[in-house]
């Protein structure tokens, strides 16, 4: 299997910092073969020959933004227990309900487009329900959970032109960590 060529964008891209925008349907050819590619470079990703091949980090999902493309597209690769994996490609999502309930990735969220060690949490809640839509511009509803509702948090984050990093607190990264539950 041959690794997509993609350019995924450093934290010191302006771009990143932009808010994307809204994708017109039916979505073309060219975006979906796209989103296919990005799902692959992620399941390669995590397979521990693969990246060690390749040189990569492992990702779960990635944001249109982060190759330079300013659309509400993400896509999300997440391995199951049984290293299957469950695939989405989001369009033009909004959360539409959130749980009270907070947490935070123990060991700190990561991102494709921050090459670095960060120190800190983010806080996310624990359950989200989105609105988005199909390459055929069907709209859909979804409840996330735990890693997975953290992963749609993140995503959506870079298409408002916000990376994980600007919501750490510089002054206490650690900050109402006791208030929230750790995944």
């Amino acid at each position: 299997m041959k690794l997509p060529a993609l350019k995924i964008l450093d934290e010191k891209h302006k771009i990143l910092h932009t808010k994307s925008k809204e994708v017109s349907f039916p979505v073309d050819e060219k975006t979906q073969a796209l989103c296919y590619d990005m799902i692959k470079y992620l399941e390669m990703s995590q397979d521990e020959k693969i990246a060690e091949k390749y040189n990569l980090r492992a990702g779960m999902g990635l944001a249109f933004i982060q190759l330079g493309i300013p659309k509400r597209i993400f896509v999300i690769a997440n391995e199951n227990e049984d290293h299957t994996f469950e695939e989405h490609i989001i369009i033009n999502p909004k959360i539409i309900s959130q749980s009270e309930e907070m947490v935070y990735v123990g060991e700190g969220e990561g991102c494709l487009s921050v090459n670095r060690e960060v120190e800190g949490i983010v806080p996310r809640h624990a359950r989200i329900n989105i609105e988005y839509y199909d390459f055929a511009g069907n709209k859909k509803t979804m409840r996330a959970r735990e890693d997975l509702a953290v992963a749609f948090q993140h995503e959506i984050d870079h298409l408002n032109g916000i990376l994980f990093v600007d919501l750490i607190d510089p002054k206490n990264p650690f900050k109402d960590m006791e208030n929230m539950r750790e995944l």
